[in-house]
């Protein structure tokens, strides 16, 4: 859940204008790391009253789906976010 609330604040402010060059190689680092095939969450936890309860979230982007290099994905996104080449190499 909270991947998927940072991506998409993420992306609004990514609409105001050019991020960070380090928040963008946060961002793209994740963008990368789901276009090498699929990703998932697993939680479990207790709530008040002692029920039991666990979210299972899976999922797959359209680069992993496109066969997409994960390297490539990570300089577009840089470029596309910050406006200039990535700061650090990306490592998975």
């Amino acid at each position: 859940m909270i991947g998927r609330v940072s991506l998409g604040l993420a992306a609004t402010l990514a609409a105001c204008g050019p991020m960070s060059p380090e928040a963008a190689a946060r961002l793209c680092t994740e963008q990368a790391n789901r276009a090498s095939g699929p990703y998932g969450a697993v939680s479990v936890g207790v709530g008040s009253g002692g029920r039991a309860s666990t979210d299972f979230v899976i999922g797959i982007t359209s680069d992993a789906l496109a066969g997409r290099d994960p390297q490539a994905v990570y300089d577009d996104c840089m470029r596309a976010r910050s406006g200039q080449g990535p700061i650090r190499p990306y490592i998975p």
